[in-house]
C-alpha cells in the first residue's frame, strides 16, 4: 500500500536524520486504525501515558511559525513562551497557517517533514520518559523516538513551555 505523501515526507526526513526509537531502533511512522485527534486518544490507542504524546503545535509567532514540541500531560503557557522568546504576539494558528508552513493539517503535525524548517521548542517535561510518541503527518500516524532524539532531529531547543 502506498503511503500519504505526508506520511511519507515525515518516513523520508527521519531516514535523513538517522532517527531512533527509545530502543535504538530505526523511527518509523507507524498507522494506527483510527485518528487520535487527542493526546489522551493517542496515548490510549499506543497504551502509553499521556505524558509521552508530543504534541506537535504550531503558533503564529508575530507572524512566523513556531512549533512546540509538548507533553500530552499539559497545556502550554503562551504567555511564558512569548515572554521567554521575545515576541509580543504568541497565537494558534489558523489551520490555513498550520498548512501553509508544515504541509500537514492540525491533528497530524509531525516535528518534521516540513517544506522548510520550522523554528521548535521542544518541552523538558518530555525528557522524563524513556520513549516519546509524535505524530507522523496524518491524524492516525505515529513514530517512537526519544527526547534527545526530538531535540536533535529538530534542530528544537529545550525549553520549559508549560
Amino acid at each position: 500500500m502506498q503511503a500519504h505523501p505526508n506520511v511519507q515526507a515525515v518516513q523520508d526526513a527521519l531516514d535523513d536524520a538517522d532517527a531512533r526509537d527509545g530502543s535504538g531502533n530505526r523511527c518509523e511512522v507507524r498507522m494506527l486504525p483510527d485518528a487520535v485527534h487527542t493526546a489522551a486518544a493517542a496515548a490510549d490507542a499506543l497504551g502509553v501515558e499521556v505524558g509521552q504524546i508530543a504534541n506537535s503545535l504550531i503558533f503564529d509567532a508575530d507572524g512566523e511559525p513556531l512549533l512546540v514540541l509538548t507533553s500530552g500531560a499539559h497545556r502550554v503557557d503562551t504567555a511564558r513562551v512569548a515572554a521567554d522568546l521575545g515576541v509580543t504576539a504568541l497565537r494558534r494558528a489558523t489551520p490555513e497557517f498550520v498548512r501553509a508552513h508544515t504541509g500537514q493539517p492540525i491533528g497530524g503535525v509531525a516535528p518534521l517533514g516540513h517544506p522548510k524548517p520550522v523554528r521548535t521548542l521542544v518541552d523538558k517535561a518530555l525528557a522524563g520518559y524513556g520513549e516519546v510518541w509524535a505524530a507522523g503527518g496524518v491524524p492516525r500516524a505515529v513514530f517512537p523516538t526519544t527526547y534527545d532524539e526530538l531535540v536533535r532531529i529538530t534542530a528544537g531547543t529545550p525549553a520549559e513551555v508549560a
